[in-house]
């Protein structure tokens, strides 16, 4: 949890950038590999005037700060940053895909974004937060309030 407060703490230097609500802490099982030991994740809300692009760019010079290396996909990394909405904005190329490609089918991104905004609309999908979650299944995909066991 205190690379999260870190990458908040840092999230909070961009310029441009204005940190807003955070939601609690989760202990989540690792999605789509083996082996690997629980996340941590949250989700935070940021106002910005910074485009998607140039908020990307800021958000990995942090990950690169708190020591990720990009060695390979879904590799093990101290923090793990996203754009996961960027308002009503939907960019498709290389370095940057928003929505986020994945997070309707993630439990370990909806729970927490569902204490943010539950009625938030997937600018793609044209769907609920709350909706999108609900649909998921819960095997495969345990996600733990930090604190509980």
């Amino acid at each position: 949890m205190n690379n999260c407060l870190r990458a908040i703490e840092l999230m909070e230097r961009i310029s441009g950038c204005t940190t807003g609500s955070c939601s609690p802490f989760y202990r989540t099982e690792p999605v789509g590999v083996q082996g690997h030991e629980w996340y941590i994740n949250a989700v935070i809300s940021l106002s910005t005037h910074l485009s998607a692009h140039r908020l990307i760019v800021q958000l990995q010079a942090i990950e690169k700060v708190m020591g990720r290396k990009r060695e390979r996909k879904w590799a093990p990394r101290p923090i793990d940053l996203d754009i996961l909405i960027f308002g009503q904005e939907i960019l498709k190329n290389k370095d940057l895909m928003v929505p986020h490609p994945l997070m309707h089918l993630r439990r370990f991104v909806l729970v927490p974004m569902v204490d943010l905004a539950p009625d938030l609309v997937h600018p793609v999908l044209g769907k609920r937060m709350i909706d999108l979650l609900t649909a998921l299944p819960e095997e495969g995909q345990t996600v733990i309030p930090v604190g509980e066991t």
